[in-house]
């Protein structure tokens, strides 16, 4: 018996271990056979020689590239794999097995180099954009149960900021590379099928193919005066033709808040007003917890159907959508009604036409949302909330309403339909030219009822009597609103191919006009009957009705010539005429040149033989877009009415006076933009990126400028062209698409965006103030040189001071006590300009709500059906004002939990938390947070069930899914929540703006963020 017999015999395990190692070994002498192939890569759909493809021999470094044939030559393993990749076409393997001659297709892809994206106008290759754009398919956009795309955008663009609210119907303030303006608008423009719109609560998600979002002033040069904030660009679904298929997609969910403010129970709540009043408060039995009084769990749910056929002339998509959200706030809910349809055809070769047309109906029953939010913060915890229909009074104890009676007692419907819709027609009389003329309007009514109950101690009953919380008379306010905006394009497309030349010609006029009515009328002792509550029925002799409205109107002019030589060298050129009725005759017209370049390096023959990049392509472009989203009348000197008038015996007498300054010669806002950026694609498709940088800067803002006040004007100020607005930001997008099996695919990436934002220049303007809170707080931020828009302009709280003594020893360098009115337990402010007092001249910034960082991240794996993905989204460097902390203005107002707790006493010398005080503080430094945030936005798990399954149901597909939306957030505010658009206010340019830029990060009632979690299918027959 030989030695190795004998070993197996004794010990089989190392027997089987050696036997595995000749094994191996055999095998690797195998594989040494190295063998040399010829080979051909050819185009599948033409037969054409595929050049520049790259062949890498799987696992290893080792490959080479096609040559101007298409051909390669290559020395591999015999049974090696081989990776072919090249730009435009999907990537393949193939087994050599021994072969020496081999011949191989590749098919075209739709990626990369054919990808094509949606620009102004049009059309373009991802390849040959000179601009910086960035596409998110519908199909990741519909994964979150929410009301708008936008919401779901969030994280996903670099450069992309994206500001969500809680509150249903509540559209998310965007802002893409920073704010470029302060009293101007702010709003991204919307293109939906061609129609200029600012708002898409009308679009249902599901019916979204693409988000093509055009970012700098190349790319959205096109839309000119529009474009100065970016433009978003969302194609809807069209028909294919072929047999009808029938869609279903739908999902049920709860929502919670997701983070509460713990307020002081009763027992804290009375040691602190006790020690601020100097009156002893009881506890007493009860501790109301005042937001969950007003708090609830909501139900959302969303039904969508949609119908797609045609044939090779016709076809057509219809789609139903049903939305609801029942807030999360009691007696909330926003229900929406959709249908869209689409409608093309084909009259012969050269002439096709169509029609695209969307109707939305939405029901918005909101709340009382400002009083119950401040009521239910300041309210005290030892009032009961409601018992046995009996409500709290709360306004015996203190000059605060009861939160749950401020929502309960009064009703405030929205009715919104919206009709928008477009018409287009081409023709093409040769295969290189296209004429189109586009059609489109958006329309919509929108009716407003806000009826209060009349209530007082004899109608509605309190736990106690008395107080001040009281309705004498019912009254209904009544708001009637029309607009319409058309807009009109005429383009003529020239498409031509010489050789290895491409060009592209686009030129044509566009025109559009906005108008806008609107009628309100107000009276008292409408009756409580729902069905009454018209004007008509109330008093007459209450009655206030009030009217106006608003019509402004574009025309322009548009050209761009794209050039594309050997898909290596790019080169695009825009220009804009824009003329707008909101400004005088004399500056009426905009002219917004732009020019992008690109290099695709990865087609030069210095790079042919690498193996690394598929993909690498240099741009740089240059551009100037305007903003006219300035009052129409902001030029135009108005008369007052109706004002008293003494003549020389004393009598008044109505007259009209002239009582504001405005500047004739009012012109455009205008942003200047550089961009240069490199994208990439990297091992065989796998790796793909982006890396930019751009600088923005927008002159000729709106700012007020003081001038002596001759016409009666209050402040002396005049609205005019003078401030200068720069944002510099670098753009960085990571994605990697790998399989671990042939049945394991999966998906990492992330993009992150650094920017940073500041005023270069008022030229003589005057700083904004504002971001008032109430109180000692008229405001709070301030618009100044050299800093973000909307800084926080605050004191510097430096401690709190602990005895008398430090008091008295607090003095400025002449010996002047700074803070005589002082106690121990009060704050100690910092006298930055040593004049020996505290006041408004001692501010100083102390950041802003723009973050200085804001990121994305994704990842995803599929198998076996199987799909699972998380999102998530953060920024940081930025600062938020907990405002609802400075609004307490009594003694008797509650305070959070953590005020109370670790409040300054005799016994505990706090340095952060001053003692207990009447509220009333001054602005400062203790009410500016950290606005950092990282949030899990989104984590979906789904299952589509096997085709061998589902063809027996006589369907084509099934998928189940559950989703949960707002998962975590990890944020340092003590507030509800670090994503705080700004508040309504007025600005001194006279503009309401919603979304203010010099009101963003304050927290005054914000609408808590929501957690959603739903489950879902999608069905197709």
């Amino acid at each position: 018996m030989n030695t190795t017999n004998t070993i197996c015999l004794r010990k089989p395990v190392l027997c089987s271990l050696f036997l595995l190692i000749g094994i191996l070994m055999q095998a690797l002498s195998v594989s040494a056979a190295d063998v040399r192939i010829a080979g051909m890569v050819t185009d599948a759909s033409n037969n054409d020689a595929v050049i520049g493809a790259t062949i890498r021999v799987k696992g290893t470094t080792t490959g080479t590239t096609t040559d101007a044939n298409g051909k390669f030559t290559l020395t591999v393993p015999d049974n090696a794999t081989l990776q072919i990749s090249s730009i435009g076409y999907e990537n393949t393997e193939v087994a050599v097995n021994g072969r020496t001659e081999l011949t191989i297709t590749m098919k075209p892809s739709t990626s990369q180099l054919q990808e094509v994206v949606v620009v102004g106008y049009g059309t373009q290759r991802k390849v040959d954009v000179t601009g910086a754009t960035v596409t998110v398919k519908g199909d990741e956009l519909v994964k979150q149960p929410v009301l708008t795309a936008t919401q779901a955008l969030q994280g996903k663009a670099a450069g992309v900021q994206i500001i969500n609210s809680g509150q249903p119907g509540a559209s998310p303030v965007v802002r893409i590379r920073g704010t470029g303006t302060a009293l101007g608008g702010t709003a991204a423009l919307f293109v939906v099928d061609g129609v200029l719109t600012d708002d898409i609560t009308n679009i249902n998600t599901s019916d979204i193919v693409n988000v093509d979002v055009l970012k700098d002033a190349s790319a959205t040069a096109i839309y000119g005066s529009r474009g100065a904030n970016g433009v978003i660009i969302i194609t809807t679904k069209r028909g294919k033709a072929g047999k009808l298929q029938i869609n279903y997609s739908g999902n049920v969910g709860i929502r919670n808040a997701a983070n509460l403010v713990d307020m002081a129970n009763a027992v804290e709540y009375a040691n602190y007003v006790s020690a601020a009043s100097g009156t002893l408060v009881n506890a007493g039995n009860t501790s109301t917890d005042w937001y969950s009084k007003i708090l609830r769990q909501g139900f959302t749910q969303t039904h969508n159907v949609s119908l797609s056929g045609g044939t090779e002339k016709a076809t057509h998509f219809l789609s139903l959508g049903y939305f609801t959200d029942q807030g999360i706030v009691i007696r909330n809910q926003y229900d929406r009604f959709t249908i869209r349809t689409t409608n093309e055809f084909k009259i012969n070769d050269k002439l096709k036409t169509g029609i695209i047309a969307s109707y939305a109906s939405a029901i918005d029953r909101r709340v009382n949302l400002g009083s119950a939010y401040n009521n239910a913060y300041r309210a005290a915890p030892i009032i009961p909330g409601k018992e046995n229909g009996k409500y709290g009074n709360t306004s015996v104890y203190q000059n605060v309403g009861n939160p749950i009676l401020d929502i309960e007692n009064n009703k405030d419907r929205v009715l919104d339909n919206r009709l928008q819709g477009a018409a287009f027609i081409e023709y093409k009389p040769v295969e290189w030219l296209t004429f189109r003329s586009n059609i489109g309007d958006d329309w919509s009514n929108q009716v407003s009822r806000v009826y209060n109950y009349q209530f007082n101690n004899d109608t509605i009953t309190f736990l106690a009597p008395g107080g001040n919380q009281r309705n004498a008379n019912s009254n209904l306010a009544f708001r009637n609103t029309k607009t319409s905006h058309w807009t009109w394009d005429n383009t003529v497309t020239l498409n031509k191919t010489f050789g290895k030349q491409t060009l592209t010609v686009l030129a044509g006029t566009t025109a559009e006009q906005y108008t806008q009515t609107w009628f309100q009328s107000y009276r008292k002792d409408v009756p409580a009957a729902e069905n009454l509550w018209y004007i008509g029925t109330g008093n007459a002799n209450t009655s206030t009705n009030d009217g106006s409205g608003d019509k402004w109107a574009r025309n322009s002019y548009i050209g761009r010539v794209n050039y594309n030589y050997d898909d290596t060298y790019l080169l695009t050129a825009t220009i804009r005429a824009d003329g707008s009725s909101r400004f005088p005759s004399q500056n009426r017209w905009g002219y917004f040149p732009s020019i992008g370049a690109g290099w695709v390096l990865t087609n030069e023959s210095f790079l042919k033989g690498q193996l690394i990049f598929d993909l690498l392509k240099l741009r740089a472009s240059w551009g100037r877009v305007g903003n006219d989203r300035i009052p129409s009348d902001a030029y135009t000197v108005t008369v007052t009415p109706n004002l008293a008038y003494p003549y020389g015996g004393g009598v008044a007498t109505p007259g009209s006076a002239i009582t504001q300054i405005k500047d004739p010669n009012l012109k455009w806002e205008t942003t200047e933009e550089t961009d240069v950026a490199l994208e990439f694609s990297a091992i065989g498709g796998k790796l793909t990126g982006e890396i930019g940088y751009y600088n923005k800067k927008a002159r000729d803002l709106l700012i007020n400028v003081k001038v002596p006040s001759v016409t009666g004007d209050a402040d002396g100020q005049v609205l005019t062209n003078a401030a200068s607005i720069q944002n510099q930001g670098l753009e960085v997008v990571l994605n990697w698409r790998g399989k671990i099996t042939e049945g394991i695919s999966y998906n990492v990436g992330g993009n992150l965006t650094l920017n940073k934002n500041r005023v270069i220049g008022l030229n003589g303007g005057q700083p904004i103030l504002d971001g008032g809170v109430g109180g000692n707080q008229p405001y709070t931020t301030r618009t100044d040189n050299g800093q973000p828009v909307g800084s926080f302009y605050v004191l510097q709280t430096l401690d709190v001071f602990q005895t008398q003594e430090e008091v008295n020893n607090y003095k400025n360098s002449q010996g002047t006590v700074i803070q005589p009115s002082a106690s121990p337990g009060d704050f100690k402010y910092q006298d930055t300009n040593g004049d020996g007092k505290i006041d408004d001249l001692d501010r100083v910034f102390v950041g802003a709500y723009q973050p200085k960082a804001y990121f994305g991240l994704n990842a995803g794996i599929s198998y076996a059906g199987f799909d699972f993905s998380i999102d998530a989204y953060g920024n940081v460097g930025n600062q938020v004002y907990n405002g609802k902390k400075a609004f307490r203005q009594l003694a008797q107002d509650n305070v959070e939990s953590a005020m109370a707790y670790n409040r300054w006493t005799s016994a505990n010398k706090s340095q952060t938390e001053p003692a207990a005080n009447s509220g009333n503080l001054l602005a400062s430094t203790y009410f500016v947070e950290s606005g950092s945030f990282v949030r899990i936005n989104n984590v979906t798990l789904g299952y589509r069930v096997p085709n061998s399954v589902i063809k027996k149901l006589k369907i084509s597909t099934i998928r189940v899914f559950a989703t949960a939306q707002n998962v975590i957030t990890f944020k340092k505010y003590s507030g509800f929540t670090a994503e705080l658009p700004g508040f309504s206010s007025t600005n001194n340019a006279g503009v309401v703006t919603t979304g203010s830029p010099t009101t963003a990060g304050i927290e005054l009632n914000a609408y808590p963020t929501a957690r959603t979690i739903a489950v879902g299918l999608n069905v197709g027959f």
